[in-house]
């Protein structure tokens, strides 16, 4: 069990930097995948940025996803064909739901982002972060859609995930690290001692504090650099 989602970060942020990655890139899944990927970023002094999924719900069934928006420029649609098929849905029908779901993507791009550029992963080992994969349902469509960027190599990075679903998202995945893998797995909260729901406030004032402080080592290593010139 982790304290919270920090500690979980700290602990994935060591595990990850066992490994020789190339150019990493942290992306959060949020909400809760922030607080954990603040922590994995400044572990490996790597930029951190947003993987924002939005779910496209079935006609009169919404928690059954047909497709998902994965926020990008531009956006990335995967479908779920099985549904779609489940569904006789054509084109116009797709076309109609994914355009009913992107005002909230914006919604959350424009708030979570800012004027914020998103970064580019191509050449890059793009590491994923959330704070548990219950069914790795969402992380599966943020390596789909990541994969049509160009990364060097993707990363899923987890506290904690059944076995299956790790099974599952390796199939996905270059490499998947998990702490913990429970044979009886519960709620994500379970795994946790203190999982409070996060707001839309806290998700924008963590990564302002992520990047002002990795803005500040910029400065701070430019100024040793300079220092060590000058002693020459």
């Amino acid at each position: 069990m982790f304290r919270n989602r920090e500690e979980a970060g700290e602990k994935l942020g060591i595990e990850l930097g066992k490994l020789q990655l190339h150019q990493p890139v942290v992306l959060a899944l949020p909400r809760g995948g922030v607080p954990v990927a603040v922590e994995v970023a400044k572990a490996l002094g790597a930029p951190l940025d947003l993987l924002i999924v939005r779910k496209v719900g079935a006609p009169g069934n919404p928690e059954l996803a047909v497709a998902a928006i994965v926020d990008g420029d531009p956006p990335d649609v995967v479908l779920n064909r099985e549904i779609v098929e489940a569904y006789s849905l054509d084109d116009a029908d797709l076309a109609s739901l994914i355009d009913g779901e992107r005002p909230e993507l914006e919604r959350r791009r424009s708030a979570y982002r800012g004027n914020r550029e998103p970064l580019s992963i191509a050449g890059t080992t793009a590491i994923i972060v959330d704070d548990g994969a219950a069914t790795g349902t969402t992380m599966k469509v943020a390596i789909r859609a990541l994969r049509r960027r160009s990364p060097r190599e993707i990363i899923v990075a987890v506290p904690v995930s059944p076995p299956e679903t790790v099974a599952e998202l390796a199939r996905e995945a270059d490499r998947v690290v998990c702490l913990s893998q429970p044979g009886r797995f519960r709620a994500l909260g379970y795994h946790y001692q203190s999982f409070p729901q996060l707001s839309d406030g806290e998700v924008i004032a963590a990564m302002d504090e992520a990047a002002h402080s990795r803005k500040a080592g910029r400065h701070g290593n430019q100024k040793v650099t300079h220092k060590q010139r000058g002693l020459r």
